[in-house]
């Protein structure tokens, strides 16, 4: 038995749903628990306190604890979210809108997680803008800011799927920038200890080949299966709805196409973090990583679900 820990539950980790709902553990021989993390920041730590084997969630998490402790023994396995889910909706339509024009609009931003602002500061900087020039509404939830955005509260907000997809069904918003065109970010993985890798290596590339199959599934087949196969874990969304979330999120390129974990999407998470002050250690690529298991993936090409 596998006890893999739900990071919380969002529309971009899709492929995480999709993999229980369409037997992809199951088709490799494994048996699976999922159970829900007690809080995001708490998903990884959750893993060298007994009370899972496995967890997905960002890398991000990963470095940051590496960074407490560079001996900690986490490490990021199978990269499935491999770009930025996240999203810019603006009150009025902005055709042609990059990052730095919004120096002089009212902004708000992610509170829920660190990562989508983090990367957003690095396109600010990456566009020669000062991140702290920018005006910041005050603190909310992506709810409250979709409220404030409708409410002509705010100019822009930073929201991921169902927001940005409801904003812009009902006029409220427009889409201006989605975060996944920046490149490879990585954003979500399975991660694990190094000691379960080393005790249970055979586990480990089961979950892998298991995530594999499932994104090419995914790959193949139109977002109305998508969505049909994994509406159970969205009861509150009409499934049309979520169909366009994925089919919006899809033609992003969000998800990977195998599982092994960008070079280049760590290193630009990392710098990031460090540019951002998250993280004060330059990480390298195989102290949060380990892609043994992926690039066999990859090599042996299992077939789809």
């Amino acid at each position: 038995m596998i006890t893999l820990i739900e990071n919380f539950r969002a529309v971009f980790y899709a492929p995480f749903y999709a993999a229980e709902a369409l037997g992809a553990y199951s088709a490799e021989g494994l048996e699976v628990e999922m159970k829900m993390s007690a809080a995001a920041d708490r998903t990884l730590g959750a893993l060298s306190a007994g009370a899972g084997d496995i967890s997905w969630g960002g890398p991000l998490r990963v470095m940051s604890a590496l960074d407490r402790d560079r001996k900690g023994g986490y490490v990021a396995f199978c990269e499935v979210v491999g770009r930025d889910p996240f999203f810019l909706v603006g009150r009025v339509p902005f055709p042609g809108f990059e990052p730095k024009d919004l120096a002089g609009k009212a902004l708000g931003v992610v509170t829920e997680v660190p990562t989508p602002w983090i990367c957003l500061q690095y396109d600010l900087r990456s566009a020669g803008i000062d991140p702290a020039t920018v005006s910041l509404a005050p603190p909310r939830t992506m709810a409250e800011n979709a409220a404030a955005l409708a409410a002509g509260d705010v100019d822009v907000i930073q929201v991921y799927q169902p927001y940005a997809e409801e904003l812009l069904d009902s006029g409220a918003g427009h889409l201006w920038y989605g975060a996944a065109s920046r490149g490879p970010t990585s954003y979500t993985s399975f991660n694990t200890t190094r000691s379960y890798i080393e005790a249970q290596p055979q586990a480990v590339l089961g979950m892998t080949r298991a995530m594999h199959r499932t994104l090419k599934w995914i790959a193949q087949h139109d977002a109305r299966d998508f969505a049909a196969a994994v509406s159970p874990y969205f009861e509150t969304l009409p499934v049309q709805r979520l169909a366009a979330c994925l089919e919006r999120y899809r033609g992003s390129g969000l998800w990977n196409s195998d599982p092994r974990v960008s070079r280049e999407g760590i290193e630009r998470l990392r710098d990031a973090m460090l540019a951002a002050g998250y993280i004060r250690t330059a990480l390298s690529y195989e102290e949060c990583v380990d892609n043994r298991f992926a690039e066999r993936s990859a090599r042996e090409d299992p077939p789809s679900l």
